[in-house]
């Protein structure tokens, strides 16, 4: 069997499955729930999206289930559902979206809220629900973000660069898929929109290093908004997850992108760029995580790599602090310090005051 090399943001087979069945089917939207603004003691009657669904099994040996459920704004994991409710997560599985009814909770061992469950969760059919629409989006004007990314394109003095670059940016396809790919698949950025986000921030970190630094400001971009398209091969949605696509999984987005940039290159002839030129951008590609460690088979070499490289961890790292110190669940009872270090931060964190740098009164 031929494995093809290709994600799959683009299917919508709810609109595929209303096309079937004519203008009686019954349409289902994504209620307008902001899960993180929802506060103890609040209703919930939603639909929402099962992220994920865990088997426990209590010290008697009965099992239980918790499921955590989701929409664009965030997750709330539900409280356990016991041996004797098991047909209230029955057909519940991860990826479908089910109706649920309950109260928001506070639990006591970790501060953490969730929903206690009042009914059955009711699941509805997978052929007229966009599980896409439940996933995380960013909040930016892609339009905006687009029109700067293009601008700093055509500022590019260097013909190669700019011929090189085209190849993707001028490319709908590419960018209908670059648009809609997360940053990484549960990390930083892991939202749809996310790695159009990242790569603008990137390129802007980058750029201003460049011209600070005095190194080929050009060619930083031009590395810049290369050095993570192989996440639109990499990644994929799958059972309403983000997740990795089989080459994402085989290969890593470093080599994919690696590899995109040469075939696409190589599909054109040599009037591209130079074997020198495809060699240099493609070691930016390869070493932007840095080292063997974290993803990179090689270290950057050069003053331009090393600096795309560090453009793209003060984005994901800045990225990982923000969002955990947004997530109310890593500070119960309204705590200023995290109880526990947030996986994305590997450490404990401060949500600052309100009003802390205030200049009243100064």
């Amino acid at each position: 069997m031929k494995m093809k090399c290709s994600a799959t943001l683009g299917q919508h087979p709810r609109q595929l499955a209303l096309a079937r069945q004519g203008a009686t089917a019954t349409h289902y939207r994504m209620a307008p729930l902001n899960i993180t603004q929802l506060e103890v003691g609040e209703r919930v009657q939603h639909e929402l999206l099962v992220v994920d669904r865990v088997e426990k099994t209590q010290t008697n040996g009965d099992p239980y289930w918790v499921l955590t459920l989701g929409n664009a704004s965030g997750r709330l994991d539900t409280a356990p559902i016991w041996s004797d409710k098991r047909e209230w997560a029955e057909g519940a599985l991860r990826g479908s979206v089910v109706q649920a009814i309950g109260q928001v909770a506070v639990y006591a061992r970790t501060g953490k809220r969730q929903i206690n469950l009042t009914g059955p969760l009711r699941v509805m059919p997978n052929e007229l629900v966009d599980v896409e629409a439940f996933l995380p989006r960013i909040a930016d004007d892609t339009e905006r973000l687009w029109q700067w990314i293009d601008r700093q394109r055509t500022e590019i003095t260097n013909p190669t660069l700019r011929r090189v670059l085209d190849l993707f940016y001028s490319d709908d396809d590419f960018r209908s898929r670059f648009e809609r790919t997360p940053g990484s698949t549960a990390g930083h950025h892991a939202k749809i929109g996310g790695l159009l986000l990242h790569v603008f921030e990137v390129t802007q970190i980058a750029k201003n290093t460049a011209k600070t630094m005095r190194a080929d400001v050009d060619l930083v971009v031009a590395g810049a908004l290369l050095h993570d398209v192989g996440k639109v091969e990499a990644y994929t949605i799958d059972a309403g997850a983000f997740t990795n696509s089989p080459c994402g999984l085989l290969l890593g987005h470093v080599v994919l992108g690696c590899l995109m940039l040469e075939r696409r290159v190589l599909a054109i002839g040599r009037s591209a760029c130079s074997d020198g030129q495809l060699l240099d951008l493609q070691h930016m590609i390869l070493s932007h995580h840095g080292s063997l460690e974290f993803g990179s088979p090689v270290q950057p070499m050069t003053t331009e790599a090393e600096i795309v490289h560090w453009a793209d961890e003060a984005s994901a790292k800045a990225n990982d602090m923000m969002e955990s110190l947004e997530d109310s669940d890593h500070f119960g009872g309204g705590k200023e310090f995290s109880d526990k270090r947030p996986w994305r931060v590997g450490r404990r964190i401060w949500r600052r005051p309100t009003g802390t740098w205030s200049t009243e009164g100064a």
